[in-house]
């Protein structure tokens, strides 16, 4: 059908935009054409999508994953249809797929060395759901680092959040209430750290005085705000849905009888200061 799909938790995002640029930009050149459905990070709207898409009989799919999802069965399926499918982003822990991802440990790990190099060791982390992968990378690469460093490591300083506003200021209520609070803290995305320095604000906190913030995604609207997390990693999503489309099309242009083996690319990113 020269037809394929995109299956994102929210078209708003600026990062999945991003990626959505990408992935046009290579269908474009491949003369395919892209369907796109957002889930919102609803399991069931998932699962949906992806039916709706067999039946419309795309030719391959690109997904980043909703938050919550952990069967992959819906995504399974579509093998006995031939439908190749290409994860980036949000990725499943099996390297029986194809994906593209950001390099969280990597990342992570500059993050952790930038805020200790600024002096900082009380360094809060606030995480996504327990269940997303990245989660897990995160708060593995943090403790990595504090045992290289001989530092003590407490996680209870690691607090997890929904990624909704009311969940980063309850992540937020706890790192804060406790007997020896962070001074800096480490937020999923660029979106759980504007919120989380909100909460700051109405507690008389000033950001990058009294609390510090580094945070991954680095938003173009970071740069028009009067005060920013103090750094972002940039996660490059254009990138990362050129080089998933760019494999979708390779197993796409493959056949169902000469699949190469998947490929687990995982995207550098680079940290950005924000100076104010």
């Amino acid at each position: 059908t020269f037809t394929i799909g995109v299956i994102l938790p929210y078209l708003i995002e600026d990062f999945f935009a991003g990626a959505i640029s990408g992935i046009e930009k290579v269908a474009n050149e491949n003369k395919y054409n892209v369907l796109i459905g957002q889930s919102n990070d609803d399991v069931e709207r998932e699962k949906a999508i992806v039916t709706a898409m067999k039946n419309q009989r795309v030719d391959g799919i690109i997904v980043s994953l909703s938050k919550h999802t952990k069967n992959l069965d819906h995504f399974n399926m579509l093998e006995k249809y031939q439908i190749p499918i290409v994860f980036f982003d949000r990725v499943p822990g099996s390297s029986d797929f194809n994906k593209v991802a950001f390099d969280m440990p990597h990342g992570t790990h500059q993050a952790i060395t930038y805020l200790m190099e600024k002096g900082h060791r009380r360094i809060g982390i606030i995480n996504g759901p327990k269940e997303m992968k990245s989660s897990k990378e995160r708060t593995d690469t943090y403790m990595e680092v504090l045992q290289k460093k001989r530092l003590k490591i407490d996680l209870s300083l690691v607090a997890y959040c929904d990624l909704t506003k009311e969940g980063t200021a309850e992540a937020m209520d706890t790192l804060l209430s406790l007997k020896q609070p962070p001074t800096a803290i480490l937020a999923i995305n660029d979106y759980v750290a504007l919120d989380a320095i909100q909460y700051c604000k109405s507690r008389k906190l000033k950001n990058n005085k009294d609390i510090f913030f580094v945070s991954y995604a680095n938003l173009p609207i970071t740069n028009y705000l009067e005060s920013p997390p103090m750094a972002s990693l940039e996660q490059f999503p254009e990138k990362q849905g050129i080089t998933a489309a760019e494999i979708l099309m390779e197993l796409i242009h493959a056949g169902k009888d000469n699949q190469p083996e998947p490929k687990n690319i995982l995207i550098r990113g680079e940290l950005v200061e924000h100076k104010r």
